[in-house]
């Protein structure tokens, strides 16, 4: 081999081995000025989640969390609702941080459309999605509030706390976090949070009046105001055309309050809750009925 091309081609290897060592140094004294300390209580916190990141607590993932709960005082340690008390109580641990109690909760679904019967004013055909459904002219369903029934809110619980019974969502209370993650998917906005403690809830989210009501639901609220001027307790309200509960102040007159509501609505839309949403068998046969 000709040693002149030796000595070019050692030349080279030599400039290139210089040049990768500048730029690795440079790079080094970058990383070492520019470096962002990590917090460790913010890697202990992270570890004690159960790393779901659902983002019921309203942070971007649980590291979000971790973050929040770690640097802002203002932040309680009881957001983590997959976690519940456990959770809790080991977050306020590490960060010093007082816990409140853990409230037990669930999602509930208020519509009654399968009980109500509610017809079909078109057939959608497209995406099986509510979202891409409730843009053609508010789904399919002949009441504009109702459940559009494509499952869209059972694909995204990271739980799988939700199955689909003929089209309507069933939330099982045993699997449920209560994240939220149904609740800011839902097109039609009638999935709520409720406390298991609830007496009371009102499965139907119309806002509609009287008899454009009862032309399309056997069930739904008219806006007869009867369940609240029966209420004891002032705890329910008629705000915009839609029937609200306050349930701290149900659950702290009494057991007697949810009598007066649940008794004096004509439509018997106001029903007993026991901290599960159940399909009775009225509703079954319904669905059945309707397919």
């Amino acid at each position: 081999m000709d040693p002149e091309l030796v000595k070019l081609a050692l030349g080279g290897l030599v400039l290139l081995g210089c040049i990768g060592l500048f730029f690795g140094i440079g790079l080094a004294i970058a990383a070492h000025k520019f470096a962002v300390e990590v917090n460790p209580l913010i890697e202990h916190v992270v570890e004690s989640l159960p790393l779901a990141q659902c983002g019921g607590c309203g942070f971007p993932g649980c590291e979000g969390y971790a973050i929040a709960v770690v640097t802002d005082p203002d932040v309680p340690p009881n957001l983590c609702f997959p976690g519940k008390e456990k959770v809790a109580n080991r977050v306020a641990e590490l960060t010093g941080k007082k816990v409140a109690a853990v409230e037990d909760q669930l999602a509930v679904v208020r519509c009654s459309r399968v009980e109500g019967r509610v017809s079909h004013k078109h057939e959608y055909y497209g995406f099986a999605s509510c979202t891409a459904a409730n843009l053609g002219f508010g789904g399919p369903s002949a009441c504009q509030y109702a459940c559009i029934g494509l499952g869209e809110c059972a694909e995204v619980c990271p739980f799988n706390a939700i199955e689909m019974v003929e089209n309507f969502p069933v939330v099982n209370p045993d699997k449920c976090v209560s994240c939220g993650v149904c609740v800011r998917t839902c097109p039609k906005a009638i999935i709520e949070i409720q406390t298991m403690k609830a007496r009371v809830f009102v499965p139907c989210s119309t806002k509609d009046l009287g008899k454009n009501v009862k032309a399309v639901c056997q069930v739904g609220c008219i806006g007869c105001k009867m369940c609240v001027k029966a209420c004891p307790a002032g705890a329910v309200t008629y705000e915009n055309n839609l029937v609200k509960i306050d349930q701290k102040a149900c659950l702290a007159y009494g057991p007697s309050c949810e009598t007066a509501c649940v008794t004096k609505c004509p439509r018997d839309i106001f029903r007993h809750y026991q901290g599960r949403q159940v399909i009775t068998r009225s509703a079954v046969d319904g669905l059945k009925m309707a397919g």
